[in-house]
């Protein structure tokens, strides 16, 4: 199965300045996140994107995303009726192919030389179906996330065959609902803010949009039901810039991923000595 195209949905009214912040990457240059973002499809190797945005962004968006090797569409969402009708704004672009889809208020890091899009591609190119990618996640993170449950592919590590996909599921239903072989206690399988989804994902997305449904999750657990569909655990990890201190982890992760790591460790020991003047 060959990726072509990817779908970047940055058009939250609340999120939509997100990927328009900037942080150091690990070589020491300022970029903005969704510069970062579009590193990661080219990397991945598709070479044409359509980024869902907010009307009238599209100006800020070019400024941030400078010099591009991708060729880029814009598609805005007109009404902000949530992340599931955005996605479904870009179904004519993707034009009944798999689609590789990335999330806007979320940035990642490898800890191989692929990057983390090329894994899950490389994954859905050898199995020959959707793959979302997931991450161990503390269970006192399962409000900022969907979730999944299913079993470890047999022989093939970091690979799962989803049976289950909750959105923001409370810990009881996480318990319950979202079984997963091998993981830490207090661990689950939680969205990496990255997929490839077949083409069977639009009708069951467009009828989660009708039913009033906001998130990809409920269409990503129907795909699942209807035909084959893994989940990746990739090497390497998400940070979700929309969190309170995300942008500031993310910046703090990169920044020891690279040249600067002494002296950057050296500078995080010396502000950890210090003393807050308030609590003397």
């Amino acid at each position: 199965m060959k990726v072509h195209k990817a779908i970047l949905t940055a058009a939250s009214p609340n999120q939509r300045d997100l990927p328009l912040q900037t942080l150091v990457d690990r070589r020491g240059a300022r970029r903005s996140v969704f510069a970062a973002q579009l590193d990661e499809v080219h990397a991945a190797g598709v070479p044409e994107l359509a980024v869902v945005i907010h009307p009238g962004d599209r100006g800020a968006f070019e400024r941030a995303a400078g010099a591009v090797d991708l060729r880029v569409h814009w598609i805005e969402q007109t009404d902000p009726a949530g992340y599931a009708d955005a996605l479904l704004r870009a179904r004519v672009f993707a034009g009944g192919e798999p689609f590789l889809h990335l999330v806007g208020d979320h940035v990642w890091l490898s800890r191989e030389a692929r990057g983390c899009a090329r894994q899950v591609v490389d994954a859905a190119g050898s199995e020959a179906c959707s793959v979302a990618a997931v991450m161990p996640t503390r269970e006192s993170r399962l409000p900022m996330f969907g979730a999944i449950g299913g079993e470890p592919v047999r022989n093939k590590p970091g690979l799962y065959a989803i049976e289950e996909v909750l959105e923001k599921p409370t810990p009881t239903e996480a318990e319950q609902r979202l079984h997963v072989s091998g993981l830490r206690a207090g661990q689950y399988l939680c969205l990496f803010g990255m997929h490839v989804l077949t083409p069977a994902i639009w009708p069951l997305l467009a009828r989660s949009c009708a039913q009033g449904q906001r998130s990809l999750s409920p269409a990503l657990a129907a795909l699942a039901r209807a035909e084959r569909c893994l989940a990746l655990a990739p090497a390497g990890v998400r940070f979700d810039v929309g969190a309170p201190h995300g942008l500031l982890l993310a910046q703090l992760a990169m920044a020891l991923a690279g040249e600067r790591r002494t002296e950057i460790l050296e500078e995080l020991v010396e502000l950890l000595a210090l003393r807050d003047p308030a609590r003397r």
